[in-house]
């Protein structure tokens, strides 16, 4: 039975999914936005709303907590000079997912998620 279980697997262990979430939720801080396929875009959405709203407080655990998630240094600073004075009064719902339409490929549903 799959009851409480929050989240998605993503065909992956655990180490390697949370670093592709957080690479992904980087990658969506840097440069605002990202073509991915829907599942992982559903996955990381989250993610980010959390990070923006904790870069809004400008403070140091604020700085500390992204550093913690996100791998990359400019990401964090992007999300704490810009992002977070973008979005100062807006109360959540920074990110958006557009249907692309299916890869060609193997057929996976393709989305751009792109900040507010």
């Amino acid at each position: 039975m799959h009851h409480r279980h929050k989240g998605k697997i993503l065909d992956r262990l655990k180490a390697p999914r949370e670093m592709m979430l957080r690479n992904l939720a980087a990658s969506i801080i840097m440069h605002e936005k990202v073509k991915t396929t829907e599942a992982k875009a559903k996955a990381v959405k989250p993610l980010v709303e959390k990070l923006i709203t904790s870069a809004k407080a400008k403070d140091l655990n604020a700085r500390r907590k992204l550093i913690s998630v996100l791998p990359q240094s400019l990401a964090v600073l992007k999300a704490m000079d810009v992002l977070a004075d973008r979005y100062q009064t807006r109360p959540g719902g920074y990110t958006r997912i557009i249907r692309l339409g299916n890869r060609v490929g193997d057929g996976a549903s393709v989305v751009q998620i792109e900040l507010v």
